[in-house]
């Protein structure tokens, strides 16, 4: 077994659209970090929703109510030292400002990926049923996505491979003093 590398814990925020490639670049952050010795814990929105928040809709305060959940776990997992992935759509503003104060060393991660090829990869038909109003508050089609104004990291998805975006996570966390080079 590899000896654990976290001296210092940190939270990676990756947001954007549904299907903008969020859990996948996750994933695969994930894996690099784990290979290298880290402690890493993965905390994704559909996991999520079907256990600690299954009580929860899709209202502005449900979903914030989900954020704020998620908030909770992600400071408690990076306080501790420990690489805390978190990949939710998590449309507002107000709620990953919040998250960055709360966690610690927070890294916001915005997929930026045209709608159109949000819809296109969406396997589950949400979109298509939010166009059709059988989803209601739907992000990106009848509820608002708010673009993150800074974040410390851009990826877009629609125009490079989700193993250049993880590339792309893994240098940042370096440059940021947050984990050791890659050879």
């Amino acid at each position: 077994m590899t000896e654990s590398k976290n001296t210092k814990g940190f939270t990676v925020w990756f947001t954007g659209l549904p299907c903008s490639g969020k859990t996948t670049v996750a994933i695969l952050v994930e894996k690099k970090l784990k290979d290298k010795g880290y402690l890493v814990e993965r905390l994704d929105g559909d996991i999520i929703r079907q256990s600690l928040t299954k009580d929860l809709g899709f209202s502005k305060e449900d979903r914030d109510k989900n954020i704020e959940r998620v908030i909770f776990i992600a400071k408690l997992l990076s306080r501790n030292g420990i690489a805390t992935l978190v990949s939710f759509v998590s449309p507002y503003r107000a709620k990953r400002n919040q998250a960055r104060q709360e966690t610690t060393n927070f890294v916001e991660v915005f997929l930026k990926c045209r709608l159109e090829i949000c819809e296109k990869r969406d396997i589950k038909g949400m979109y298509e049923k939010a166009r059709k109003g059988e989803i209601k508050n739907f992000t990106g089609i009848s509820d608002p996505y708010e673009e993150p104004l800074n974040p410390e990291v851009i990826l877009e998805t629609d125009k490079e491979t989700p193993e250049q975006s993880a590339g792309k996570v893994i240098e940042k966390l370096q440059l940021l003093g947050l984990v050791g080079k890659y050879h």
